[in-house]
């Protein structure tokens, strides 16, 4: 149902939001600030998400929680998307969306309303945990002891 709401409000409000800005600046300042947004945000949306992948990354070779940095990437891409789709409300909640401190806080309200029942990351659960002072390294190996029993003397294979 909010999807279905979504869908219908949003478009009302760019519509309206156009012919009151259009009215005001003009139609051509009014393209013109949409299309700059949408180079801006473009921009903004490869370098930010540039930046979370290397933090998700980081998260992944540190065997850490990657939630964080994969739903700030979610969000980015997000952004960029109604970025990219022409409006003023879409441009300005995009926008906010860009900015790390309003990601921040809407991850934490998002986490807030879930409940994760199970998380692992790393080896599979019938293995046993790997700890910090772990020395054990796992491997193959062949004994090539040299034999106690072996005859003195010329090998067999240079008999004259």
């Amino acid at each position: 149902m909010w999807l279905l709401i979504a869908f219908i409000a949003v478009p009302m409000i760019e519509i309206a939001l156009f012919i009151q800005v259009g009215g005001l600046i003009g139609v051509w300042w009014t393209l013109l600030i949409v299309l700059l947004t949408a180079i801006t945000g473009s921009y903004l949306v490869r370098s930010q998400g540039l930046r979370e992948l290397g933090n998700l990354q980081r998260s992944f070779s540190e065997l850490d929680d990657p939630t964080e940095p994969l739903a700030h990437g979610a969000m980015i891409l997000f952004a960029g998307a109604l970025l990219l789709t022409p409006g003023f409300f879409t441009d300005v909640v995009g926008l906010s969306l860009l900015v790390p401190s309003v990601r921040r806080a809407a991850f934490v309200w998002a986490k807030s309303r879930m409940n994760v029942q199970r998380f692992e990351m790393g080896e599979t659960p019938h293995h046993r945990p790997r700890q910090p002072n772990d020395r054990v390294i796992d491997g193959e190996f062949e004994d090539v002891t040299p034999q106690k029993n072996r005859p003195e003397g010329p090998s067999n294979w240079t008999r004259d």
